[in-house]
């Protein structure tokens, strides 16, 4: 092993002291949540929680997960996280492959017609029209479909198959007899699970935090996703203004709520974020290498 000079000490010794303050600041913040969610009510409301759970409690916990459409909420968001991200990735292959093909004739005139979508739409009223004639309101589909395309994810998965993936393969499985599909399915796919975790990734997070679509869309309790259900966990437990002033809660229950509302908020964030903290770690690896390859070449 080669000794290191007197400088190289000083830079890695620097390096490290910078990468471990911005280590500090990024997780401080994940590290104050967590600790609020496992102390009293009174600790958070009073602002004693620094770093460590105060009087540590599971009461934000117990609160949450008494409500019974918890469990729905979680199926819900699961069928919808899981299947949209099924849906997502095959058509964003689809869609990227003959994208990629320099003798696709039409590729730069769908693309424009791709991109342009990523900066112009027809808004929320003609949308909402749009989806209610074609019979996707109050229904599972309504939480997949219109959100089965990202133009984003179409343009990193093009340009990895574009720079990852020679023409020379191509050429090399026409003359063994191979057809274009048989070349998708046998090649390209296999070659192509690095982008494929990354926008598996994409889908499944945005999927899953996703809640403006079922607010829209969904009326029915039985359909909603955890975000709903969470959402309206927290707004029940908040304390209206106008109760106060007609006397239906005296000073003694409103700060008993105000202070189980402020603990809601930060058990509600681990509740709803902790699925994605423990898939991540399984494909961060294809996360760093995929986004990197598909985003610098071509």
């Amino acid at each position: 092993m080669k000794r290191l000079s007197f400088g190289d000490r000083v830079f890695y010794f620097i390096n490290y002291i910078i990468l471990s303050f911005f280590l500090l600041v990024v997780s401080y913040p994940l590290i104050y949540i967590i600790s609020c969610s496992f102390s009293s009510s009174s600790a958070v409301v009073s602002g004693r929680v620094f770093l460590w759970p105060v009087e540590p409690t599971l009461i934000g916990y117990t609160t949450i997960f008494e409500n019974n459409r918890i469990l729905v909420g979680f199926a819900n968001s699961f069928i919808y996280a899981v299947s949209g991200t099924i849906l997502g990735v095959a058509v964003t292959m689809l869609a990227s492959y003959p994208l990629s093909r320099n003798d696709f004739i039409l590729r730069k005139q769908i693309m424009f017609i791709f991109t342009f979508t990523m900066f112009f739409g027809g808004g929320l009223i003609p949308t909402y029209i749009l989806i209610k004639k074609l019979g996707l309101i109050d229904t599972r589909a309504v939480m997949i479909i219109p959100g089965a395309v990202s133009v984003y994810n179409i343009i990193i998965t093009r340009t990895y198959i574009k720079s990852n993936i020679p023409t020379e393969l191509l050429d090399a499985a026409r003359i063994d007899g191979c057809s274009d599909f048989q070349f998708f399915l046998r090649i390209v796919l296999p070659l192509s699970k690095t982008i494929m975790a990354v926008v598996a990734l994409f889908y499944a997070v945005g999927i899953w935090n996703s809640y403006f679509n079922a607010l829209i869309y969904l009326t029915r309790q039985q359909l909603y996703p955890l975000q709903i259900i969470l959402r309206e966990i927290l707004i029940q437990n908040k304390v209206d203004a106008e109760m106060i002033s007609k006397g239906r809660i005296n000073v003694k229950d409103l700060a008993a709520r105000q202070a189980i509302f402020e603990l809601l908020k930060y058990s509600l964030i681990v509740v709803s974020s902790a699925p994605v903290f423990v898939i991540y770690p399984f494909i961060q690896k294809y996360f760093v290498k995929g986004i990197m390859i598909g985003s610098l070449k071509g």
